[in-house]
């Protein structure tokens, strides 16, 4: 595998997270019973389509195929958020407790991708940025939990 082609599967990965975390907020935001909490899950959701943008835009930089699905994993997860919001109801806590936890999701696998010592510092300047806006919506999202929890 050459470096370019280990560059891509690394920034497809995220982009599949990246995505996965468009759909759960657009998800979020459907459950949500508060307008300040849809509104808020609405702009996350766009922020995160333009982060999945600029990763799809550095992969054809690199030369390589971007990916334009999310994970099987994530598809998996709504269908079980579906049926905990079925089964206790979709109180704004608990989607803000859902959404937190797939943050703390997302916020890991760009930290780890950021650690990758076999990507080039280009690379690793395109994952940061994009993890400065992660971490924002990280911790907006925790904030919101604990507010919600006290």
């Amino acid at each position: 595998m050459t470096p370019n082609e280990r560059e891509v599967d690394t920034l497809n990965d995220l982009i599949k997270t990246t995505i996965d975390s468009v759909d759960g907020y657009r998800s979020a935001a459907e459950d949500a019973e508060g307008s300040q909490y849809r509104t808020i899950f609405f702009d996350r959701a766009s922020e995160r389509s333009a982060v999945a943008d600029q990763l799809q835009s550095y992969v054809r930089e690199l030369g390589g195929e971007p990916t334009t699905d999310g994970s099987m994993l994530a598809g998996a997860h709504r269908v079980f958020m579906d049926l905990k919001t079925a089964v206790t109801g979709n109180d704004d806590a608990a989607v803000v407790s859902e959404v937190e936890r797939g943050e703390d999701h997302i916020k890991a696998k760009f930290e780890t991708a950021m650690t990758d010592n076999d990507i080039s510092p280009e690379t690793r300047a395109v994952i940061d940025r994009c993890y400065q806006s992660v971490k924002q919506g990280h911790d907006q999202m925790s904030n919101l939990k604990h507010q919600l929890n006290n």
